[in-house]
Formats: structure tokens, sequence, C-alpha cells
């Protein structure tokens, strides 16, 4: 693979590992303040690049329908809530916070449907990479590697926390540090897998970019919409989370007109 795109596909991975490492360096359970701070801002930045980094390449690939350049991104974006929806059903995991599995009922422990949560939301955040890499690595014009690295540098900021939010508190309920940190760094590798399996297709990729751009678009929408937002929003009121999330998506948003 090609030496930029292959640190493209890690970087994001980088950032999951960075986060899961947070448990060698606090102490105690992760402040309910804290929680609310790293989703506010992962949701931030998942809207952020679904919007400048997948949405609006989606649409400008497709100017040659005119008027209808939206029914790619349209269609893309549906079928990525459906096929999150699909996996939500069917995959057993546990969110942050709560008791209640989803999914499947397969008799898993709760420290493995934590993983299995973060990395049903992680996989299409891969595809997602690899989308834009088959892009570049095939001359896309919409597509460049300054825009290519926006998207991996933005996805790896919004995995810092999330690595964060499952070595925690996974340490909080009595798990070793070493192996809060290994169930962290877990929930991350389908990303970089994510992303090779979707490169390797790019022949079959290409021809339907735009509908994949919007689908990993999609997909990452309804991570934020079923899962971040709820888990930033639980409990006491605060506008900590909401300020938060103020900030990912500008902080996105920068990136991604500034490198792309």
């Amino acid at each position: 693979m090609h030496i930029q795109a292959l640190s493209a596909v890690m970087i994001p991975f980088l950032g999951t590992t960075i986060g899961s490492a947070f448990v060698f360096f606090l102490k105690g359970k992760m402040n309910r303040t804290l929680q609310r701070i790293l989703t506010g801002f992962a949701a931030g930045v998942m809207v952020a690049a679904s919007v400048w980094s997948l949405i609006i390449p989606a649409i400008d690939q497709s100017a040659h329908l005119g008027k209808l350049s939206f029914l790619p991104a349209f269609a893309g974006v549906w079928l990525g809530f459906l096929f999150l929806l699909a996996l939500d059903h069917l995959i057993p995991h546990l969110h942050l916070n709560s008791d209640c599995p989803e999914g499947r009922d397969c008799g898993l422990g709760k420290s493995t449907m934590m993983v299995l949560a973060v990395a049903l939301h992680n996989f299409p955040e891969g595809m997602a990479v690899g989308v834009v890499v088959a892009g570049w690595l095939t001359g896309q014009e919409t597509l460049s590697f300054a825009s290519l690295l926006a998207l991996s540098l933005g996805i790896a900021i919004q995995n810092i926390p999330e690595g964060a939010i499952i070595s925690m508190p996974l340490k909080s309920n009595g798990m070793s540090r070493r192996r809060s940190f290994a169930y962290g760094v877990a929930s991350g590798i389908v990303e970089p897998l994510g992303a090779v399996l979707t490169i390797a297709l790019a022949s079959l990729v290409v021809p339907v970019l735009p509908y994949l751009l919007a689908f990993s678009a999609g997909a990452m929408l309804y991570v934020v919409v079923e899962e971040l937002i709820p888990e930033m929003s639980e409990g006491e009121h605060s506008n900590i989370g909401t300020i938060f999330f103020a900030v990912g998506f500008t902080l996105m948003m920068m990136l991604d007109v500034a490198l792309g």
C-alpha cells in the first residue's frame, strides 16, 4: 500500500491507542463532567467530518447530475443509517452507563459488549477513510491527500476520547490497567481493517464513490444521534457536553477547510 495511504489508515487507530493509554495516568473513576466533555467533543468532530469530508464531496462528485446532484448523497446517507440500525439490532453490545445490553443475547461479558459498542461505530469510520483513500489513489479530482489527512486527523482526535471512554470505566469496574488498555485498543482495530477492506475493493468502490462517501457519513451520523448525544445529555442537566460538541465541530471544520 502507498506509504501516505497507509499513514492515513493508521492515524485514527493511533488516536484510539493514545486515548486508551489515559488509564495509566488518571486515577479513580471517570468524572461525569469529563465524560460529557469527551463524548460531546467526539460527537462534534464526527458531525463536521460527515458534512465537510464526506457529504459535500459526494455532492461535488455528482455535479454532472445538475439539480439532482443531491441524489447519491441522499441515498447514501439513508443506506448508512439503515446499515447501522441493522447492526445495532444484530450485534450484542452495551453502551456506557447502561446495564441493559442491546442486540442479540449471546451471553457475552459486560466488558466485551462495551468494546463491541465502540467497535460497532468505529467500522464505518474506517470505511470513511478507506473510501477517501480509494478515491484519492484513483485520481478523483475532488479528493486530495490534504482532505484525506484532514479526515484521518479529525477521526483520530475524536478517537482519543473514545479510547479513554472505554479503558477508564473498565478500570473503574475492577479490571487491571493493562487489560483495560488492551480492551480500549481492541475497540479500534476494526478501523484500519474497515479501511483496508474498502481500499482492497477500490475497483468496485470508485464507480459508486459518491454513494459510499455519503454511506459512511450516514453511518457516523447514526452513531452520533443514537449513542453519543444521549450519553452526553443523560443524568443531571449540564451544558458542558453541548459546548464541547461545538468545540469538536468547529475544530474539525477548520481542519478540513485549512488542509483540504
